[in-house]
């Protein structure tokens, strides 16, 4: 019998490994060059609003319907480092970045938004609960269908930030445990924030883009296990 369990055990042991492989999120770099797969996102591409353009995604004009042209990205796994350039092409405008992920509660739903304005930035934290009168549930949502918990809204004050220019801006986010570190440029504007939903499963990045007629451009996005904390 010992020596049975032993043959299994070694039978058993390359199997084992190459599960917890599978575990670890592969790393995302997106360069929108030549070999772009569009099935790397959820959302289709092209589309009215959306194409690969001069080696990077550009996504123009209204949707139509109530809220701006969307991307969406899938991903994986719960401390992640997220990265990607923008560029606004005309006036105005903003771009809002969203990370949604595990509600806790057995869903899917907005995690943390970034909206990244011209002259402002300014963060929401989306957090759950099945408390129908919690003093953050966000007025008259109706409890999510699968989960039967209400999102929670947190606002953050505007931070004024000087982002009219129309050059490439660089924002990263590494999410740790409970803890998400958010850059703009490096140094130009930082924030660290706490809050126990960020331990939890990512799944989604959105761009929401009011860029107008001219657009914005985003490229070089990176999606990586976090390896250090903030």
């Amino acid at each position: 019998m010992r020596h049975l369990t032993h043959i299994i055990a070694l039978l058993l042991g390359p199997l084992s490994a190459v599960h917890a492989a599978d575990s670890i999120p592969a790393p995302i770099h997106e360069t929108f060059s030549a070999d772009f797969n569009a099935k790397h996102f959820i959302t289709p591409i092209p589309n009215q609003n959306t194409e690969v353009r001069d080696g990077v995604l550009w996504t123009r004009g209204s949707s139509g319907g109530k809220y701006p042209p969307m991307v969406y990205l899938g991903v994986e796994g719960k401390d992640l480092t997220i990265s990607f350039r923008y560029r606004h092409l005309g006036d105005g405008g903003m771009l809002w970045f969203f990370v949604d992920g595990d509600d806790g509660f057995g869903s899917e739903d907005h995690m943390l938004r970034a909206k990244l304005l011209r002259e402002a930035v300014q963060l929401e934290v989306d957090a759950h609960s099945k408390d129908v009168n919690h003093p953050l549930r966000q007025n008259h949502r109706p409890a999510d269908k699968v989960s039967g918990a209400y999102r929670l809204n947190e606002h953050f004050p505007l931070e004024k930030v000087d982002l009219t220019r129309n050059e490439w801006r660089a924002v990263k986010l590494v999410f740790h445990g409970e803890q998400v570190s958010l850059s703009i440029d490096g140094k130009l504007w930082s924030k660290t924030l706490k809050r126990a939903n960020f331990n939890a499963g990512k799944r989604k990045l959105l761009w929401m883009q009011n860029g107008g007629e001219k657009g914005i451009e985003i490229d070089d996005i990176h999606v990586s296990p976090t390896t250090t904390q903030p």
